[in-house]
Protein backbone atom coordinates (compact mmCIF):
# COMPACT_ATOMS: atom_id res chain seq x y z
CA UNK A 1 0.00 0.00 0.00
CA UNK A 2 2.65 2.40 0.78
CA UNK A 3 4.45 1.91 -2.42
CA UNK A 4 1.27 2.66 -4.06
CA UNK A 5 0.93 5.92 -2.32
CA UNK A 6 4.59 6.49 -3.09
CA UNK A 7 3.99 5.87 -6.72
CA UNK A 8 4.86 8.75 -9.03
CA UNK A 9 2.07 8.07 -11.37
CA UNK A 10 -0.41 7.95 -8.17
CA UNK A 11 0.43 11.28 -6.79
CA UNK A 12 0.29 12.56 -10.59
CA UNK A 13 -2.99 11.32 -10.89
CA UNK A 14 -4.41 13.02 -7.01
CA UNK A 15 -2.54 16.29 -8.01
CA UNK A 16 -4.79 16.41 -11.60
CA UNK A 17 -7.80 14.74 -9.41
CA UNK A 18 -7.66 17.91 -7.13
CA UNK A 19 -6.88 20.38 -9.62
CA UNK A 20 -9.78 19.14 -11.40
CA UNK A 21 -11.88 19.57 -8.40
CA UNK A 22 -11.36 22.34 -7.14
CA UNK A 23 -11.54 24.55 -10.45
CA UNK A 24 -14.13 23.08 -11.15
CA UNK A 25 -15.60 24.32 -7.46
CA UNK A 26 -14.90 27.53 -7.84
CA UNK A 27 -16.06 27.72 -11.26
CA UNK A 28 -12.49 28.79 -12.67
CA UNK A 29 -12.09 30.11 -16.58
CA UNK A 30 -9.29 31.57 -18.29
CA UNK A 31 -10.93 33.02 -21.26
CA UNK A 32 -9.05 31.80 -24.65
CA UNK A 33 -10.37 33.42 -28.00
CA UNK A 34 -10.06 30.20 -29.87
CA UNK A 35 -9.01 30.71 -34.14
CA UNK A 36 -12.55 30.50 -36.34
CA UNK A 37 -11.22 26.89 -37.32
CA UNK A 38 -11.01 24.86 -33.71
CA UNK A 39 -13.54 21.71 -33.36
CA UNK A 40 -15.74 22.40 -30.36
CA UNK A 41 -13.60 19.21 -29.44
CA UNK A 42 -10.37 20.90 -29.66
CA UNK A 43 -11.61 24.33 -27.98
CA UNK A 44 -12.60 21.83 -24.63
CA UNK A 45 -9.64 20.47 -24.76
CA UNK A 46 -7.65 23.57 -24.65
CA UNK A 47 -10.05 25.07 -22.51
CA UNK A 48 -9.51 22.38 -19.59
CA UNK A 49 -5.71 22.60 -19.88
CA UNK A 50 -5.71 26.50 -19.78
CA UNK A 51 -7.83 26.68 -16.70
CA UNK A 52 -5.25 24.46 -14.82
CA UNK A 53 -1.88 26.51 -15.65
CA UNK A 54 -3.65 30.04 -17.13
CA UNK A 55 -4.22 33.43 -15.67
CA UNK A 56 -4.44 36.98 -16.45
CA UNK A 57 -5.14 39.62 -13.42
CA UNK A 58 -4.57 39.67 -10.35
CA UNK A 59 -7.56 37.28 -8.69
CA UNK A 60 -6.97 34.83 -11.01
CA UNK A 61 -3.10 34.62 -10.72
CA UNK A 62 -3.55 34.27 -6.42
CA UNK A 63 -6.40 31.23 -7.49
CA UNK A 64 -3.46 29.64 -9.61
CA UNK A 65 -0.89 30.42 -7.47
CA UNK A 66 -2.79 28.91 -4.22
CA UNK A 67 -4.01 26.09 -6.32
CA UNK A 68 -0.56 25.05 -7.20
CA UNK A 69 0.87 25.65 -3.26
CA UNK A 70 -1.74 23.36 -2.35
CA UNK A 71 -1.01 20.68 -5.10
CA UNK A 72 2.38 21.08 -3.98
CA UNK A 73 1.76 20.04 -0.49
CA UNK A 74 1.33 16.49 -1.56
CA UNK A 75 4.84 15.31 -2.92
CA UNK A 76 6.39 17.05 -0.07
CA UNK A 77 4.98 15.74 3.08
CA UNK A 78 4.66 12.37 1.43
CA UNK A 79 8.40 11.95 0.42
CA UNK A 80 9.90 14.87 2.53
CA UNK A 81 12.76 15.37 0.36
CA UNK A 82 13.14 18.22 -2.40
CA UNK A 83 14.59 16.52 -4.95
CA UNK A 84 11.66 13.74 -5.15
CA UNK A 85 9.06 17.06 -4.47
CA UNK A 86 9.88 19.29 -6.90
CA UNK A 87 10.11 16.53 -9.68
CA UNK A 88 6.75 15.44 -8.33
CA UNK A 89 5.63 18.89 -9.04
CA UNK A 90 7.29 19.99 -12.35
CA UNK A 91 6.43 16.67 -13.88
CA UNK A 92 2.27 17.01 -12.98
CA UNK A 93 3.06 20.92 -13.69
CA UNK A 94 4.70 20.17 -17.03
CA UNK A 95 1.73 17.60 -18.72
CA UNK A 96 -1.42 20.25 -18.76
CA UNK A 97 1.14 23.04 -20.04
CA UNK A 98 3.08 21.00 -22.64
CA UNK A 99 -0.42 19.87 -24.12
CA UNK A 100 -1.97 23.21 -23.57
CA UNK A 101 0.85 25.19 -25.75
CA UNK A 102 0.96 22.32 -28.06
CA UNK A 103 -2.62 21.93 -28.97
CA UNK A 104 -3.06 25.69 -28.86
CA UNK A 105 -0.53 25.80 -31.47
CA UNK A 106 -2.11 23.27 -33.64
CA UNK A 107 -5.51 24.52 -33.32
CA UNK A 108 -5.90 27.98 -33.27
CA UNK A 109 -1.98 29.22 -34.22
CA UNK A 110 -2.95 33.02 -34.80
CA UNK A 111 -4.14 33.07 -30.61
CA UNK A 112 -1.10 31.29 -29.96
CA UNK A 113 1.44 33.52 -32.03
CA UNK A 114 -0.43 36.67 -30.84
CA UNK A 115 -0.31 36.01 -26.82
CA UNK A 116 2.69 33.30 -26.82
CA UNK A 117 5.23 36.30 -25.66
CA UNK A 118 2.54 37.12 -22.69
CA UNK A 119 1.78 33.42 -21.85
CA UNK A 120 5.19 32.02 -21.31
CA UNK A 121 6.90 34.03 -18.66
CA UNK A 122 3.81 33.07 -16.55
CA UNK A 123 4.75 29.57 -16.82
CA UNK A 124 8.29 29.99 -16.01
CA UNK A 125 7.57 32.31 -13.16
CA UNK A 126 4.98 29.31 -11.89
CA UNK A 127 7.39 26.58 -12.47
CA UNK A 128 9.91 28.68 -10.72
CA UNK A 129 7.35 29.52 -7.58
CA UNK A 130 6.99 25.53 -7.28
CA UNK A 131 10.20 24.30 -7.23
CA UNK A 132 11.14 27.23 -4.06
CA UNK A 133 7.95 26.03 -2.31
CA UNK A 134 9.08 22.61 -3.00
CA UNK A 135 12.90 23.44 -1.46
CA UNK A 136 11.41 25.67 0.89
CA UNK A 137 8.35 23.62 2.80
CA UNK A 138 10.34 20.17 2.23
CA UNK A 139 13.70 22.24 4.70
CA UNK A 140 11.54 23.11 7.67
CA UNK A 141 10.19 19.88 7.50
CA UNK A 142 13.32 18.34 7.48
CA UNK A 143 14.50 20.74 10.38
CA UNK A 144 11.30 20.01 12.22
CA UNK A 145 12.21 16.45 11.76
CA UNK A 146 15.54 16.67 13.09
CA UNK A 147 14.75 18.94 16.45
CA UNK A 148 12.12 16.09 17.02
CA UNK A 149 14.85 13.37 16.85
CA UNK A 150 17.13 15.26 18.91
CA UNK A 151 15.07 15.64 21.85
CA UNK A 152 14.89 12.64 23.07
CA UNK A 153 18.45 12.40 23.38
CA UNK A 154 18.84 16.31 24.54
CA UNK A 155 16.00 15.03 27.36
CA UNK A 156 18.45 12.00 27.94
CA UNK A 157 21.21 14.27 28.45
CA UNK A 158 19.22 16.53 30.67
CA UNK A 159 18.02 13.40 33.14
CA UNK A 160 21.79 12.63 33.41
CA UNK A 161 22.55 15.70 34.85
CA UNK A 162 20.27 15.82 37.14
CA UNK A 163 20.89 12.46 38.50
CA UNK A 164 23.98 12.98 40.37
CA UNK A 165 24.91 11.45 43.51
CA UNK A 166 27.17 13.35 46.59
CA UNK A 167 29.29 11.47 49.11
CA UNK A 168 28.09 12.83 51.86
CA UNK A 169 31.52 12.14 53.58
CA UNK A 170 34.28 13.37 50.88
CA UNK A 171 31.80 15.66 48.51
CA UNK A 172 32.99 13.37 45.05
CA UNK A 173 30.34 13.41 42.77
CA UNK A 174 29.16 10.57 40.75
CA UNK A 175 25.93 10.59 37.85
CA UNK A 176 24.94 7.10 38.69
CA UNK A 177 24.59 5.71 42.00
CA UNK A 178 27.50 3.46 43.25
CA UNK A 179 27.44 0.88 46.04
CA UNK A 180 30.58 2.92 47.47
CA UNK A 181 32.39 5.97 47.45
CA UNK A 182 36.01 5.50 44.72
CA UNK A 183 37.59 7.90 46.80
CA UNK A 184 36.76 7.50 50.38
CA UNK A 185 35.28 3.81 50.49
CA UNK A 186 31.88 5.62 52.09
CA UNK A 187 28.78 3.08 51.56
CA UNK A 188 27.12 5.51 49.64
CA UNK A 189 24.12 2.93 48.67
CA UNK A 190 23.17 2.13 52.39
CA UNK A 191 23.55 5.37 53.54
CA UNK A 192 21.10 6.22 50.43
CA UNK A 193 18.69 3.90 51.84
CA UNK A 194 18.82 4.84 55.54
CA UNK A 195 18.23 8.65 54.34
CA UNK A 196 15.11 7.50 52.33
CA UNK A 197 13.35 5.56 54.68
CA UNK A 198 13.83 9.04 57.24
Amino acid sequence: MKKIIKSKVTIFIIQILILTLLIYLFGYVFIVNFDAGATLEQRVIIQVLANYVMFEDLSSLMFIYILWSVIALIPIFIFIDYKKAYSMNLATFFFPNFFFYVFLSRHSPVYYTANFPLLFPRTIILGIFLVIISFGITFILKKIQKSERLMPAENLKLIQHEIKYTCSKCGTEFSSLPKYCYNCLNEIIKEDSINDRR
